[in-house]
Parts: C-alpha cells; structure tokens; sequence
C-alpha cells in the first residue's frame, strides 16, 4: 500500500512558521513583541512590592542612597536612579565611585582604575562639579572626601574638602603612601566591620570622618586629625604589635604566645602626647591567626566600639575612647552588628535576637529569629536577613519597631532615613519604610499611636514621627547630642 503524500508533523510546522514569519514581514500580525514580554516578564523580588522595580545592566558592586537618587556601581559604569520611580537619571563609565556628603549634600566621586585623577559629581543630574586630575586615592564620609596626591613615592599630600566645596579645607604631608591604597576608600587601621549574608557591607552608606584616621606608610602609621589635618603621630609598631585608629585614641595591641596561646593586651593613647590613657589585658579582638600570633587583620567593631572575645568565651563591646566595657553577653550569645548607640545580639538558643543600648545597658526590644538571622546597623534602621523562610526586616533601632518586612531572597542593598534598596542579581528595588506592615492609615483607618497621621503610613525625613535620625554628629562621647529617652 503505498504512503500517505501529506506534509507530516514538521512539515505543517515548518509551514505555520513560515506563515507567521510572512505576516509579521508585511506588518499584518506580529506575535514576537508580545511573546518577547512574556519571556522577559519580570517578577516581584518581595512581597509585598516594592515600590518600584528597574533592571539594570549587571550586578551591582555597590548602591548608595544619596539624596533623592539612588547610585549604583558596575564594574564599568556608575548609573544614578530617581528614588522616587527608579528611572534612570545618567551613567558614566568608570571603574570606582563612591558617595561623600548625604541629603542634598551627596556628591559622586568617579574614576578609572591605573589612572590618576577623579571626578565629582552631581548625583541628580550627573554633571561634573569639580574635576582632578593627580590624585591616586580617596576616602568618601559623610562630612568630608579627603583624597591623596603624590609628586614622588615619598612625598604626597592629603587634602581634605566638603563634599561639595571647591577648595580644600586643609593639607597635610605624608612621606609616601601604601601602595595599596589606591582608587576608591583604600583600607586605613581601623575596625573591620561585622558582615552578615544578604546584607551588603556599605548597607548604611558613607559616615562621618572619625576625629583621628591611621595611614599606614612603608610599616608605620601616621595619625591625622581631620579637624585640623595635623599629623599628631607618626609611630612603628613592635613586633608584636598591631595598631589601630579608634575613638580617638591610638590603639596599641600586643599579641603573645605562651603555652600554645595568644595572650592579649589592649591599650589606647592619647595621640597627641602618646601618654596611655587605658589599658585591658585578655580581651582577643580577633586580629591574630593561630600561626604565631601573628595580628594581620583589624579588630572587629564601628565607629569608636570595638567587639571581642573574653577568656571565659563571652563576647564584649568595648570604648576604643576609655576603655570602658559597654556590654558583656551571656555565654554563647554572639554579637551580630554594632554601632556607637546599640548591639544586637544573638540569644543563646539561637532562636532570637535582641537590642541592646550601650549607654545604659538596657534591653530596647526582643524578637524571634531563625538560628542563621543575620543583621546589621544603619543610622537609620536595623536590618535583619533571615532565611526559612526568607524574610528581610527593618526596625526602629531604639524601640524595635517593625518598619517594614519583606519576604524574599533579595539582600539590602541601601537604607536610607525613609527606605532601604534591596536586590537579587540586577533586578533592584526600592521598599518606603511602613509600606506593606498592616498599619491601618494605609487603608484609611487611624495610626497607629507612633506612626505619621496622613501619609500612608510612610515616615516623615529622619528623626521625626518616629524615625530614628542618624547621629553621625554627636561626637566620640555623644557629648553633643542629648540623652534618648530610656523609656523608662
């Protein structure tokens, strides 16, 4: 019997596609548009959503809310986004930025790798407002951007400007710098800061310039006062040594081995003089490996705290100013982040966290956590990144009040004083704090007693309606600022 003539499974789907081809050509009906937006359709990084969505072009390396615009760094390019819908406002090519400044004082600084010189710019409008073309490295905070120029490997100069001011400050000498520091933020002696998984490490964005900053130079450290740009100290450690710039205070860490151990002493001097003003022996700030006591890292810690660990296995929070011990945990609890203001710790269940206020010692808020919770402190909210499920939430530091919860897989990105980016590969997001937690003026019924009446349950700026304000100018002892409120 002879076969069938007919075209067969793929001849009839050769046939629809050409078909479908032609009328697309002649602009009858073309199915592609459509079929291209379903492939690409992008789903939400949390829930609730966020308020806006964007896809940008790779993975983020940094991302920095400054102002009204949210900066983020690629590995060749820095781009600027509205804070308020993700549009993009410009991009650059360049190998590194940074943010100085903060609120309609934030500047970007840009430059490329290998390639002296850098520019600032505006973070809205992307316009160059002041350009440089000799210096090889520079430090961004959020009151200053110093940066380093040298016209031979043993003479450099550091000159200190206000984000946005146009001539320097000061200047000061160094003989030389590091030949690691180069590009943007180069490692100065200081603290290392404690990490968590899905919580980007620059979460909180640029600080305030410490009162004194260590610059290693050919195995020494010089002291700088960035009030005056004076270099107060210009010191060699010894061989068991390892020194650090923290709370105003030159730190001096002998490490010794004996019977198998590291035997630690802490002591802090003051810079000008070098007179010691206090000292700890005991206290391992994790800067040794076990190789010999050998210290080749920072101790762990923020601003002007410093966080080790007792012989007894108890972990401590201690004034790098006095040397005072501002918290002591309980056995197997564990310290997950810290500011000048406040801990949070780990239970020793592992099943929850806490707050805690290293002025008065004072428990502010407890809540239940997975055992792999991780956290961090911002001027402006503490962030928590917890996993089974996935979840990331911002709290009132003092109170420990939910801001906003999310769930999702997405990692914090940025916190600002109304809001935090979050992201997952290059799809980033930006979440309002109060947006999606429940609270009834959202839905036309009344605040909470606490939350801002009228606006949706969004915040106001920072430090009003109940939004913690950062206080990066209080000064080394908070002796600016006035007392929070116990709540008591």
């Amino acid at each position: 019997m002879a076969k069938g003539s007919g075209l067969g499974v793929r001849g009839w789907l050769l046939l629809g596609l050409t078909t479908v081809v032609v009328l697309a050509a002649t602009g009858v009906w073309n199915p592609f548009p459509g079929m291209w937006d379903w492939v690409n359709r992008r789903s939400p990084i949390s829930e609730p959503d966020v308020l806006w969505q964007q896809r940008i072009g790779g993975t983020p390396r940094s991302v920095t809310i400054a102002g009204e615009t949210v900066v983020v760094e690629q590995r060749t390019r820095v781009e600027a986004r509205s804070l308020a819908t993700g549009a993009q406002l410009w991009e650059r090519k360049a190998d590194w930025s940074a943010v100085a400044g903060g609120g309609a004082e934030a500047v970007v600084a840009v430059g490329r790798l290998l390639v002296k010189g850098y520019e600032v710019l505006d973070p809205t409008t992307g316009v160059t407002r002041r350009r440089d073309n000799d210096a090889v490295a520079v430090w961004t905070y959020r009151n200053l951007l110093l940066d380093a120029r040298c016209v031979e490997a043993t003479d450099c100069t550091l000159s200190a400007w206000e984000p946005r001011g146009v001539a320097p400050l000061w200047t000061a000498f160094l003989p030389g710098i590091s030949s690691g520091l180069l590009a943007d933020n180069p490692n100065l002696l200081d603290t290392r800061r404690l990490t968590s998984a899905r919580i980007d490490g620059e979460v909180a964005g640029p600080e305030a310039a410490p009162a004194l900053l260590g610059f290693p130079v050919d195995g020494r450290v010089h002291v700088v006062d960035t009030a005056t740009g004076r270099v107060l100290q210009d010191v060699e450690p010894g061989r068991d040594e390892r020194l650090a710039v923290i709370g105003g205070r030159l730190l001096r860490i002998v490490a010794r081995s004996q019977d198998g151990n590291c035997y630690f002493t802490i002591s802090g001097r003051d810079a000008a003089t070098g007179q010691e003003t206090w000292q700890r022996a005991g206290l391992n700030l994790r800067t040794a490996d076990s190789a010999g006591c050998v210290q080749r890292e920072d101790p762990y810690g923020a601003r002007n705290v410093l966080v080790g660990v007792a012989p007894d296995g108890r972990e401590a929070v201690l004034d790098g100013y006095d040397g005072r011990l501002l918290l002591a945990t309980e056995n197997s609890e564990r310290v997950l982040a810290v500011d000048d203001r406040y801990a949070v710790v780990r239970t020793a269940g592992r099943d929850g966290l806490s707050g805690r206020e290293l002025s008065s010692g004072q428990v502010r808020w407890k809540r239940p956590s997975g055992e792999k919770a991780g956290a961090a402190l911002t001027p402006y909210a503490v962030v928590i990144a917890d996993e089974k499920p996935n979840r990331l939430v911002a709290l009132d530091p003092r109170t420990g009040r939910e801001l906003v919860g999310l769930r999702t897989s997405a990692n914090a990105l940025a916190v600002g004083p109304a809001g935090m980016v979050i992201g997952e590969g290059r799809e980033i997001g930006y979440v309002r704090f109060g947006a999606g937690n429940g609270n009834p003026a959202r839905n036309g019924g009344p605040a909470r007693s606490g939350d801002p009446a009228g606006d949706g349950g969004v915040p106001g700026p920072a430090g009003s309606a109940g939004v913690p304000g950062p206080q990066d100018s209080c000064g080394p002892k908070n002796e600016l600022c006035t007392a929070p409120d116990s709540g008591k």
